[in-house]
């Protein structure tokens, strides 16, 4: 039939078969809750089939208020569990879930605080993290709408408004080089005017998919201006 690449996607109530697909030269591709993929290459020719995806996704959420105050929380689970270190809601981005609605939802979750994404101020690679895959994470800044602190007892021990400088002196912060750079970026953030970061526009893909393009926020009016007069009737 001409194919040099076979899939095989297998729902978990077939589970029993993937012996039988083994034993025929398949191999495990990756796997969901509910079915598991496998693959064959037949040719004696190098593999091209793509690769399982490589990364996972996390947010940090830089929430300041009007008194120079962050947002911030102790965990009760974790390597953070019983450290005492105060640190920024963060959080994984969900499957089909955007960088800003995910910094926004995990802000709701931790502490109760209604917020609005402003920014993504870095983002950080890392690899051979969780599973073995490498590792996104973003650094976003949100605005807050509300100030009444109400924790979510399942993850969180404890969260409050606090003093950014007292935020970045903690000894754990100033000692871990990814904190301590974190901290000192917010920290310019609030204080030097035209920091440069990255404001989400919504756009559309080919296929007609709403997705989020992240760019110089002094450019996205400019840009936004500039596609409305594109489109505007001659």
């Amino acid at each position: 039939m001409g194919k040099k690449g076979i899939w095989i996607k297998l729902p978990i109530e077939h589970a029993n078969l993937v012996d039988v697909a083994v034993k025929q030269g398949f191999r495990y591709h990756h796997a969901e809750p509910d079915y598991l993929m496998l693959v064959f290459w037949i040719p004696e020719t190098t593999d091209t089939l793509p690769a399982n995806a490589s990364h996972r996704v996390g947010i940090g959420a830089f929430v300041m208020n009007s008194q120079r105050e962050v947002l911030v929380v102790q965990e009760n689970s974790g390597k953070f569990k019983g450290t005492n270190v105060w640190k920024f809601p963060t959080g994984v981005v969900d499957e089909g879930e955007d960088i800003c609605t995910a910094a926004i939802r995990e802000v709701k979750e931790e502490t109760g605080i209604e917020t609005e994404f402003v920014e993504v101020l870095a983002f950080r690679q890392s690899h051979k993290s969780f599973f073995s895959k490498s590792d996104l994470f973003f650094v976003c800044m949100l605005r807050p709408h509300s100030f009444d602190i109400q924790k979510q007892d399942r993850e969180i021990e404890a969260a409050k408004w606090m003093p950014i400088k007292d935020y970045a002196a903690q000894p754990f912060i100033r000692g871990h080089d990814n904190f301590n750079y974190i901290a000192k970026i917010c920290i310019a953030k609030s204080e030097v005017e035209g920091y440069a970061s990255f404001s989400p526009l919504s756009t559309k893909t080919t296929s007609g998919k709403t997705s989020y393009l992240y760019f110089n926020g002094d450019l996205k009016n400019q840009l936004s201006c500039d596609n409305q007069k594109q489109k505007m009737p001659m």
